[in-house]
């Protein structure tokens, strides 16, 4: 095999691929990454077993010399490609025997071992029955708006997945992390029946770094029982889907509320960032809201400091005194767009929710018991 490369769209292809490649794994060959050229095109494929991703170069962009396949250990190959890449111009002439790989600019030659491809794991096939399409725009901003709620580890495996609950033409997203619960809407194009899964927050992480986020490029999204797979542009993206029943989160949810406060998001914003100042990873100290007619007074006393701060607000309803933790406030700050929020409570033991009129966005965060004389 023997390929005259376009160093931009190999780097490219090997930065997509590799965020399918295992890290830790028993089998070398899930180490590398599989290339397969024919006359009219390059495909790149990495597998983890858990996540695989495959995009293509078609030949226009680079030469197949004479076809063939083989698999190279990615990170060795990656940190080659990305040193012959810095030099200003020229392209890359991937040549293999079916034992060893050249890599060759135009100023440095580097011999590589390469593995047998045909070890290598096949991408799974979907059947393409179940699936909706988005835009790519749409499909990054369902992610970035919810996936700061997956759990970070493993302890309770659904945590660490995002429900997708088609219902005709309505895509609901939601993520939960025992702390709170994030809910993205979304209207579709057109009635795609009723079914859902369970994606996992690594999977959702990855494509939400490939994609191109472009309102015009569209992204389809094929369900099955135990698989989910992403097409977009060149590029295939399959992973396993987390099995089981997601969490009933409709009891949690309630539209009553005691206080009902309006304010400007970028003030509050900017107020509760200031509080991270004296908060250490491990302090359990909350931000304590006290909520009086047209003023949001916030404290906050920890072992580096205090802070006291005022905030007009339009408020309904009682006042309150409440804590949270602040990161959970500022996630949810820093992803809604709207020039004013509404944050709806009950009392200081029950979760608030920040939600707009249409409920494309539904956000539950629960409070922190705290003292309410040392403040």
């Amino acid at each position: 095999m023997k390929i005259k490369f376009n160093k931009e769209e190999l780097i490219n292809a090997v930065n997509i691929v590799s965020k399918a490649v295992s890290a830790k794994t028993t089998m070398p060959i899930l180490e590398c990454i599989l290339i397969n050229a024919s006359d009219d095109e390059i495909r790149f494929t990495a597998n983890n077993l858990e996540l695989g991703i495959e995009t293509v170069i078609k030949s226009e962009k680079c030469k197949v010399i004479y076809p063939g396949k083989t698999a190279v250990e990615s990170r060795l190959f990656s940190d080659i490609i990305h040193k012959i890449t810095e030099e200003p111009d020229g392209d890359i002439i991937f040549d293999s025997d079916g034992n060893i790989v050249e890599l060759k600019s135009s100023t440095a030659t580097f011999k590589i071992q390469e593995r047998d491809p045909d070890q290598f794991p096949e991408l799974p096939f979907l059947n393409e029955d179940n699936y909706i399409t988005l835009s790519q725009y749409t499909l990054k901003e369902i992610i970035k708006d919810t996936i700061f709620s997956i759990a970070a580890n493993d302890s309770n495996k659904m945590m660490t997945g995002e429900l997708f609950e088609v219902d005709g033409t309505n895509l609901k997203a939601v993520t939960l992390d025992g702390h709170r619960i994030s809910i993205k809407n979304t209207e579709l194009r057109d009635n795609y029946g009723s079914f859902k899964a369970i994606i996992p927050g690594k999977t959702l992480n990855e494509i939400s770094k490939i994609l191109t986020g472009e309102a015009d490029n569209e992204v389809n999204i094929f369900f099955e029982n135990e698989s989910v797979m992403f097409k977009f542009d060149n590029t295939v993206m399959v992973s396993r889907l987390i099995e089981g029943e997601y969490f009933k989160i409709e009891s949690m949810l309630s539209s009553d509320y005691e206080t009902k406060v309006t304010v400007n998001r970028k003030e509050f914003l900017s107020h509760v960032e200031r509080s991270t100042i004296l908060i250490r990873e491990t302090d359990k100290k909350p931000l304590v809201f006290n909520i009086k007619d047209s003023n949001m007074n916030l404290k906050l006393n920890t072992v580096l400091g205090s802070l006291n701060s005022d905030l007009l607000i339009q408020k309904t309803g009682k006042d309150i005194m409440i804590g949270f933790n602040p990161k959970f406030v500022l996630d949810v700050l820093r992803v809604v767009e709207d020039e004013e929020i509404s944050i709806y409570m009950t009392n200081s033991k029950a979760p608030c929710f920040i939600r707009d009129e249409n409920q494309s966005y539904i956000y539950l965060i629960l409070p922190i018991n705290f003292n309410p004389a040392a403040y």
